[in-house]
Protein backbone atom coordinates (compact mmCIF):
# COMPACT_ATOMS: atom_id res chain seq x y z
CA UNK A 1 0.00 0.00 0.00
CA UNK A 2 2.74 2.45 0.99
CA UNK A 3 4.95 1.46 -1.95
CA UNK A 4 2.10 2.27 -4.37
CA UNK A 5 1.54 5.61 -2.63
CA UNK A 6 5.24 6.53 -2.91
CA UNK A 7 5.18 5.77 -6.63
CA UNK A 8 2.05 7.88 -7.06
CA UNK A 9 3.73 10.75 -5.20
CA UNK A 10 6.72 10.63 -7.57
CA UNK A 11 4.45 10.50 -10.62
CA UNK A 12 2.45 13.49 -9.38
CA UNK A 13 5.59 15.59 -8.96
CA UNK A 14 6.93 14.34 -12.27
CA UNK A 15 3.78 15.36 -14.17
CA UNK A 16 2.89 18.60 -12.35
CA UNK A 17 6.25 20.11 -11.47
CA UNK A 18 5.74 21.53 -7.98
CA UNK A 19 3.01 20.69 -5.46
CA UNK A 20 2.41 21.66 -1.86
CA UNK A 21 2.03 19.12 0.93
CA UNK A 22 -1.66 19.98 1.12
CA UNK A 23 -2.14 19.36 -2.63
CA UNK A 24 -0.30 16.05 -2.42
CA UNK A 25 -2.35 15.02 0.61
CA UNK A 26 -5.57 15.75 -1.26
CA UNK A 27 -4.51 13.79 -4.35
CA UNK A 28 -3.23 10.82 -2.34
CA UNK A 29 -6.11 10.95 0.18
CA UNK A 30 -3.80 10.97 3.18
CA UNK A 31 -2.82 13.50 5.86
CA UNK A 32 -0.11 16.11 5.37
CA UNK A 33 1.89 14.39 8.12
CA UNK A 34 1.90 11.22 5.98
CA UNK A 35 3.14 13.26 3.01
CA UNK A 36 6.04 14.60 5.12
CA UNK A 37 7.00 11.05 6.13
CA UNK A 38 6.75 9.80 2.53
CA UNK A 39 8.98 12.61 1.24
CA UNK A 40 11.62 11.77 3.85
CA UNK A 41 11.42 8.09 2.85
CA UNK A 42 11.92 8.97 -0.84
CA UNK A 43 14.88 11.21 -0.03
CA UNK A 44 16.45 8.42 2.02
CA UNK A 45 15.99 6.08 -0.95
CA UNK A 46 17.87 8.47 -3.25
CA UNK A 47 14.91 10.12 -5.02
CA UNK A 48 15.86 13.83 -5.35
CA UNK A 49 12.78 15.47 -3.82
CA UNK A 50 13.50 19.12 -3.00
CA UNK A 51 11.42 21.31 -0.67
CA UNK A 52 11.15 25.03 -1.43
CA UNK A 53 10.10 27.20 1.49
CA UNK A 54 7.83 30.23 1.40
CA UNK A 55 4.33 31.09 0.26
CA UNK A 56 4.97 29.90 -3.30
CA UNK A 57 6.97 26.88 -2.19
CA UNK A 58 6.32 23.18 -2.26
CA UNK A 59 7.93 19.91 -3.29
CA UNK A 60 9.53 19.20 -6.66
CA UNK A 61 11.92 16.75 -8.30
CA UNK A 62 15.34 18.15 -9.17
CA UNK A 63 17.96 17.34 -11.76
CA UNK A 64 15.47 16.23 -14.43
CA UNK A 65 14.71 13.10 -12.43
CA UNK A 66 12.35 10.72 -14.21
CA UNK A 67 11.02 7.45 -12.93
CA UNK A 68 10.44 4.43 -15.15
CA UNK A 69 7.32 2.30 -15.03
CA UNK A 70 8.90 -0.32 -12.76
CA UNK A 71 6.27 0.35 -10.08
CA UNK A 72 3.38 -1.05 -12.14
CA UNK A 73 1.68 -4.19 -10.92
CA UNK A 74 0.64 -6.84 -13.43
CA UNK A 75 -3.02 -5.79 -13.11
CA UNK A 76 -2.11 -2.14 -13.77
CA UNK A 77 0.10 -3.00 -16.73
CA UNK A 78 -2.60 -5.14 -18.35
CA UNK A 79 -5.27 -2.50 -17.70
CA UNK A 80 -3.05 0.08 -19.42
CA UNK A 81 -3.52 -1.72 -22.74
CA UNK A 82 -7.31 -1.62 -22.35
CA UNK A 83 -7.42 2.13 -21.80
CA UNK A 84 -8.03 3.05 -25.45
CA UNK A 85 -9.96 1.87 -28.48
CA UNK A 86 -7.65 1.00 -31.41
CA UNK A 87 -10.49 1.22 -33.93
CA UNK A 88 -11.50 4.82 -33.15
CA UNK A 89 -7.83 5.83 -32.89
CA UNK A 90 -7.28 4.44 -36.40
CA UNK A 91 -10.37 6.26 -37.71
CA UNK A 92 -9.00 9.56 -36.39
CA UNK A 93 -5.66 9.01 -38.12
CA UNK A 94 -3.82 8.16 -34.88
CA UNK A 95 -3.03 4.53 -35.62
CA UNK A 96 0.76 4.95 -35.88
CA UNK A 97 1.11 7.21 -32.81
CA UNK A 98 -0.87 4.66 -30.77
CA UNK A 99 1.41 1.85 -31.96
CA UNK A 100 4.46 3.98 -31.17
CA UNK A 101 3.39 4.74 -27.62
CA UNK A 102 2.56 1.07 -27.02
CA UNK A 103 6.10 0.17 -28.13
CA UNK A 104 7.59 2.77 -25.78
CA UNK A 105 5.47 1.62 -22.84
CA UNK A 106 6.43 -2.00 -23.50
CA UNK A 107 10.09 -1.03 -23.61
CA UNK A 108 9.79 0.78 -20.27
CA UNK A 109 8.08 -2.12 -18.51
CA UNK A 110 10.22 -4.58 -16.55
CA UNK A 111 10.77 -7.94 -18.33
CA UNK A 112 8.25 -9.78 -16.17
CA UNK A 113 5.39 -7.56 -17.37
CA UNK A 114 6.13 -7.29 -21.10
CA UNK A 115 3.50 -9.90 -21.93
CA UNK A 116 0.79 -7.59 -20.50
CA UNK A 117 -0.27 -6.32 -23.92
CA UNK A 118 -0.62 -9.83 -25.36
CA UNK A 119 -2.50 -11.11 -22.30
CA UNK A 120 -4.98 -8.20 -22.39
CA UNK A 121 -5.51 -8.53 -26.15
CA UNK A 122 -6.21 -12.27 -25.88
CA UNK A 123 -8.84 -11.76 -23.19
CA UNK A 124 -10.70 -8.53 -24.02
CA UNK A 125 -11.84 -6.78 -27.19
CA UNK A 126 -13.77 -3.50 -27.24
CA UNK A 127 -16.18 -3.19 -30.20
CA UNK A 128 -17.59 0.35 -30.13
CA UNK A 129 -20.12 0.44 -33.02
CA UNK A 130 -23.66 -0.78 -32.44
CA UNK A 131 -25.15 -3.78 -34.23
CA UNK A 132 -26.25 -3.33 -37.86
CA UNK A 133 -24.36 -0.03 -38.05
CA UNK A 134 -22.04 1.20 -40.78
CA UNK A 135 -18.51 0.73 -39.41
CA UNK A 136 -16.75 2.93 -42.00
CA UNK A 137 -15.44 6.14 -40.40
CA UNK A 138 -17.07 9.43 -41.49
CA UNK A 139 -15.34 11.10 -44.42
CA UNK A 140 -14.00 14.13 -42.53
CA UNK A 141 -13.19 12.50 -39.18
CA UNK A 142 -9.38 12.51 -39.48
CA UNK A 143 -9.34 16.14 -40.62
CA UNK A 144 -11.59 17.10 -37.71
CA UNK A 145 -9.32 15.28 -35.25
CA UNK A 146 -6.30 17.26 -36.51
CA UNK A 147 -8.21 20.53 -36.09
CA UNK A 148 -9.25 19.53 -32.56
CA UNK A 149 -5.62 18.82 -31.62
CA UNK A 150 -4.39 22.07 -33.18
CA UNK A 151 -7.28 24.32 -32.02
CA UNK A 152 -7.93 25.45 -35.61
CA UNK A 153 -11.13 27.19 -36.69
CA UNK A 154 -13.08 25.40 -39.44
CA UNK A 155 -15.75 26.31 -41.95
CA UNK A 156 -18.10 23.40 -42.56
CA UNK A 157 -21.17 22.57 -44.56
CA UNK A 158 -23.67 20.61 -42.47
CA UNK A 159 -26.69 18.64 -43.67
CA UNK A 160 -29.94 18.99 -41.71
CA UNK A 161 -33.28 19.17 -43.56
CA UNK A 162 -31.25 21.56 -45.72
CA UNK A 163 -27.54 22.44 -45.88
CA UNK A 164 -26.08 25.23 -43.75
CA UNK A 165 -22.60 26.75 -43.48
CA UNK A 166 -21.06 27.18 -40.04
CA UNK A 167 -17.73 28.53 -38.80
CA UNK A 168 -16.87 26.47 -35.75
CA UNK A 169 -14.17 26.18 -33.11
CA UNK A 170 -13.78 22.38 -32.75
CA UNK A 171 -13.49 21.57 -29.05
CA UNK A 172 -13.73 17.79 -29.10
CA UNK A 173 -14.97 14.55 -30.64
CA UNK A 174 -17.28 12.02 -28.96
CA UNK A 175 -17.99 8.44 -30.06
CA UNK A 176 -21.48 7.39 -28.92
CA UNK A 177 -22.82 3.96 -29.85
CA UNK A 178 -20.77 3.88 -33.05
CA UNK A 179 -21.68 7.46 -34.09
CA UNK A 180 -19.12 10.28 -34.02
CA UNK A 181 -20.14 13.76 -32.83
CA UNK A 182 -18.25 17.05 -33.03
CA UNK A 183 -18.56 19.41 -30.07
CA UNK A 184 -17.78 22.95 -31.19
CA UNK A 185 -18.27 26.57 -30.25
CA UNK A 186 -20.16 28.90 -32.56
CA UNK A 187 -20.19 32.41 -31.17
CA UNK A 188 -21.00 32.04 -27.48
CA UNK A 189 -22.75 28.68 -27.83
CA UNK A 190 -21.38 25.15 -27.56
CA UNK A 191 -23.19 22.76 -29.90
CA UNK A 192 -22.87 19.18 -31.09
CA UNK A 193 -22.99 17.90 -34.67
CA UNK A 194 -23.04 14.43 -36.19
CA UNK A 195 -19.79 14.05 -38.09
CA UNK A 196 -21.38 11.91 -40.81
CA UNK A 197 -23.64 14.86 -41.72
CA UNK A 198 -20.72 17.18 -42.45
CA UNK A 199 -20.54 17.41 -46.25
CA UNK A 200 -17.46 19.63 -46.60
CA UNK A 201 -14.75 21.05 -44.40
CA UNK A 202 -12.24 23.85 -44.90
CA UNK A 203 -9.74 25.50 -42.54
CA UNK A 204 -10.69 29.09 -41.75
CA UNK A 205 -7.02 30.03 -41.34
CA UNK A 206 -7.21 30.97 -37.66
CA UNK A 207 -6.56 29.29 -34.34
CA UNK A 208 -8.78 29.82 -31.30
CA UNK A 209 -8.14 30.05 -27.58
CA UNK A 210 -9.78 27.14 -25.81
CA UNK A 211 -11.86 27.85 -22.72
CA UNK A 212 -9.74 26.40 -19.88
CA UNK A 213 -12.90 25.62 -17.88
CA UNK A 214 -14.40 23.42 -20.62
CA UNK A 215 -14.72 19.74 -19.67
CA UNK A 216 -15.77 17.48 -22.54
CA UNK A 217 -17.11 14.50 -20.52
CA UNK A 218 -19.20 16.78 -18.29
CA UNK A 219 -20.54 18.75 -21.25
CA UNK A 220 -21.50 15.58 -23.11
CA UNK A 221 -23.18 13.98 -20.10
CA UNK A 222 -25.25 17.13 -19.52
CA UNK A 223 -26.26 17.48 -23.17
CA UNK A 224 -27.10 13.78 -23.48
CA UNK A 225 -29.38 13.97 -20.43
CA UNK A 226 -30.97 17.15 -21.81
CA UNK A 227 -31.53 15.47 -25.19
CA UNK A 228 -33.37 12.57 -23.55
CA UNK A 229 -35.49 14.96 -21.46
CA UNK A 230 -36.50 16.90 -24.59
CA UNK A 231 -37.46 13.68 -26.32
CA UNK A 232 -39.96 12.69 -23.62
CA UNK A 233 -42.69 15.16 -24.55
CA UNK A 234 -45.86 13.08 -23.93
CA UNK A 235 -47.14 11.01 -21.02
CA UNK A 236 -49.26 7.89 -20.85
CA UNK A 237 -51.04 6.23 -17.91
CA UNK A 238 -50.70 2.46 -17.78
CA UNK A 239 -51.27 -0.57 -15.56
CA UNK A 240 -48.44 -3.09 -15.36
CA UNK A 241 -48.47 -6.69 -14.18
CA UNK A 242 -45.58 -7.84 -11.97
CA UNK A 243 -43.94 -9.33 -15.07
CA UNK A 244 -44.64 -6.11 -16.99
CA UNK A 245 -42.79 -4.11 -14.33
CA UNK A 246 -39.77 -6.38 -14.78
CA UNK A 247 -39.99 -6.17 -18.59
CA UNK A 248 -40.27 -2.38 -18.69
CA UNK A 249 -36.52 -1.75 -18.57
CA UNK A 250 -36.06 -3.83 -21.71
CA UNK A 251 -38.68 -1.79 -23.60
CA UNK A 252 -38.33 1.92 -22.80
CA UNK A 253 -35.53 4.45 -22.32
CA UNK A 254 -33.90 4.34 -18.85
CA UNK A 255 -35.06 7.88 -17.81
CA UNK A 256 -38.65 7.00 -18.74
CA UNK A 257 -38.42 3.70 -16.84
CA UNK A 258 -37.02 5.39 -13.73
CA UNK A 259 -39.79 8.00 -13.71
CA UNK A 260 -42.48 5.36 -14.26
CA UNK A 261 -41.21 3.18 -11.41
CA UNK A 262 -40.94 6.17 -9.06
CA UNK A 263 -44.53 7.20 -9.88
CA UNK A 264 -45.99 3.69 -9.47
CA UNK A 265 -48.71 3.26 -6.87
CA UNK A 266 -49.27 0.34 -4.53
CA UNK A 267 -50.04 -3.04 -6.17
CA UNK A 268 -53.68 -4.09 -6.38
CA UNK A 269 -54.81 -7.54 -5.13
CA UNK A 270 -53.54 -9.11 -8.37
CA UNK A 271 -50.14 -7.40 -8.09
CA UNK A 272 -50.76 -4.87 -10.90
CA UNK A 273 -49.56 -1.28 -10.42
CA UNK A 274 -50.77 1.95 -11.99
CA UNK A 275 -48.28 4.59 -13.10
CA UNK A 276 -47.55 7.43 -15.51
CA UNK A 277 -44.68 7.14 -17.96
CA UNK A 278 -43.10 9.87 -20.14
CA UNK A 279 -42.73 8.93 -23.81
CA UNK A 280 -41.27 10.49 -26.92
CA UNK A 281 -44.60 10.36 -28.74
CA UNK A 282 -47.84 8.37 -28.84
CA UNK A 283 -46.47 6.38 -31.78
CA UNK A 284 -43.43 5.39 -29.73
CA UNK A 285 -45.70 4.57 -26.77
CA UNK A 286 -47.68 2.24 -29.05
CA UNK A 287 -44.50 0.26 -29.86
CA UNK A 288 -43.60 0.08 -26.15
CA UNK A 289 -46.99 -1.28 -25.08
CA UNK A 290 -47.26 -3.76 -27.96
CA UNK A 291 -43.89 -5.19 -26.88
CA UNK A 292 -45.22 -5.57 -23.36
CA UNK A 293 -48.23 -7.43 -24.75
CA UNK A 294 -50.79 -8.60 -22.18
CA UNK A 295 -48.53 -7.45 -19.31
CA UNK A 296 -49.65 -3.81 -19.75
CA UNK A 297 -52.96 -1.97 -20.09
CA UNK A 298 -53.15 1.62 -21.34
CA UNK A 299 -55.63 3.77 -19.40
CA UNK A 300 -54.86 7.13 -21.01
CA UNK A 301 -54.91 8.69 -23.54
CA UNK A 302 -58.12 7.22 -25.01
CA UNK A 303 -56.78 7.38 -28.58
CA UNK A 304 -53.84 5.11 -27.72
CA UNK A 305 -56.12 2.74 -25.81
CA UNK A 306 -58.43 2.45 -28.84
CA UNK A 307 -55.49 1.94 -31.19
CA UNK A 308 -54.25 -0.96 -29.08
CA UNK A 309 -57.75 -2.41 -28.83
CA UNK A 310 -57.96 -2.35 -32.64
CA UNK A 311 -54.57 -4.09 -32.86
CA UNK A 312 -55.81 -6.75 -30.43
CA UNK A 313 -58.91 -7.33 -32.56
CA UNK A 314 -56.78 -7.75 -35.69
CA UNK A 315 -54.47 -10.16 -33.88
CA UNK A 316 -57.50 -12.15 -32.76
CA UNK A 317 -58.69 -12.37 -36.36
CA UNK A 318 -55.27 -13.54 -37.51
CA UNK A 319 -54.95 -16.28 -34.91
CA UNK A 320 -58.62 -17.25 -34.65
Amino acid sequence: MRAARLINLILLLQSRGMMTAAELATELEVSERTVYRDVLALSAAGVPVYAEQGRAGGYRLVGGYRTRLTGLSRTEAEALFLAGLPGPARDMGLDEPVRAVRRKVLAALPPGLRDASERAGQRFHLDAPGWFADTDPPEHLAELARAVWQDRVLTMRYRRHDEVTRTVEPYGLVLKNGVWYLVGRIGDDLRSYRVDRITSLEPAGDTFERDPEFDLPSFWAERAAEFVRRMLRDTITIRLSPHGVRMLRYVAEPPAVREALEAAGDPDPDGWVRTRMPVESIDVAYTYVTRLGPEAEVLEPPALRERLADAARRLHDLYR
